[in-house]
């Protein structure tokens, strides 16, 4: 390239355009663009745990070509929260051999969602699992005692999400759970008893044949020790209750999906970390009283902005019952429908 050029009178060097040197764009010269691939190449995964970043899904499930993969996500989707039972689209390497790493594109239409917050006033929700439609909640009879309260909590939220709830009480040889149960007796609930000795696992596995069930409980109730039991693959730590605090000790870290295998057929079993709290500031209370179909029908004559509480005038509810309108059962189960709503009273 010629830098500069000399007149014959001067020695002085001159320039022009074709002196300037330019940097090339280490970017390119194309704009960028929003628009992103349709991805129509991808599979759809189940999600099975989430550490730091990497899923671990599931491809092709219940085919000889079922495997296991490990997943990123693609950027588009760094504000999206990917939980355990999802079902999401991949591409790149699916073929699941040691170091290969799939992405994950596109989050599949959930049929339900669980969720929780910090407490009642934080409308900040925490998505914990996808797609479950069964709820089995674990307490214990005794040691930790059982709380009341927060299994009307989980109750809430299993029918806030649209998911049906079970509940299975444990360590029944320490203490009769009698007088407890009858706090749920006005509704629809399967209920499971166990003790350390007796732990009804073909009755239990008979409910979760064909189901995405999420499992959820107060640390220490033996939670991780029932899912043992039912996926004796799963080895689940488990630990002991304090016998000062009789607090248990949080074992299970993560949220993982765990496959159920009996003679029946198969079903998904979600652990989840027990928790001593679950806030419930993101509920929506109409949902509470959908799951109670016969009390929701006679609701239709409810003025508006009735609260069905015992102190709501002119409750269509509360006058039906005292009128004997749904027998002997209607009683419990307007005690209990007015438990879970007085939650957010």
């Amino acid at each position: 390239m010629t830098w500069w050029a000399t007149d014959d009178d001067d020695d002085e060097p001159e320039f022009d355009e074709s002196s300037i040197r330019t940097r090339p764009n280490p970017k390119g010269t194309r704009p960028r663009t929003k628009t992103r691939p349709e991805h129509e190449d991808a599979k759809v995964a189940r999600v099975l745990g989430v550490d730091r970043g990497r899923y671990t899904v599931m491809l092709d499930e219940g085919t000889p070509e079922e495997r296991q993969l490990t997943s990123t996500r693609a950027r588009e989707l760094r504000k999206q929260a990917i939980v355990t039972g999802d079902r999401v689209s991949i591409v790149g390497d699916t073929s699941g051999a040691d170091g290969s790493l799939a992405r994950i594109v596109r989050i599949e239409p959930r049929t339900t969602l669980l969720r929780r917050s910090a407490d009642d006033t934080d409308e900040v929700e925490r998505v914990i699992v996808a797609n479950a439609d069964q709820m089995l909640i674990v307490v214990a009879a005794a040691n930790p005692e059982p709380r009341t309260r927060l299994v009307d909590r989980y109750l809430v939220a299993a029918y806030d999400a649209g998911i049906a709830p079970m509940l299975c009480v444990t360590k029944t040889d320490l203490a009769d759970p009698a007088e407890f149960l009858q706090n749920f007796a006005g509704l629809d609930l399967p209920v499971f008893t166990s003790r350390e000795d007796a732990i009804p696992v073909d009755e239990i596995s008979s409910a979760l044949v064909g189901h995405d069930t999420v499992v959820v409980g107060h640390s220490g109730v033996g939670k991780s020790t029932l899912v043992n039991v039912l996926v004796p693959s799963a080895r689940r730590a488990t630990g002991v209750v304090n016998l000062v605090t009789g607090r248990g000790r949080h074992t299970s870290s993560s949220t993982v999906s765990l496959r159920i295998e009996t003679d029946a057929g198969r079903g998904w079993v979600i652990d989840t970390p027990g928790v001593r709290s679950f806030g419930l500031g993101h509920i929506n209370t109409d949902n509470i009283l959908k799951s109670f179909t016969d009390l929701a029908t006679i609701a239709e004559r409810c003025p508006r902005g009735c609260t069905h509480l015992p102190d709501s005038p002119d409750c269509a509810i509360i006058e039906a019952i005292e009128a004997g309108e749904l027998g002997e059962t209607g009683r419990a189960r307007l005690d209990s429908l007015q438990r879970l709503l007085s939650t957010f009273a």
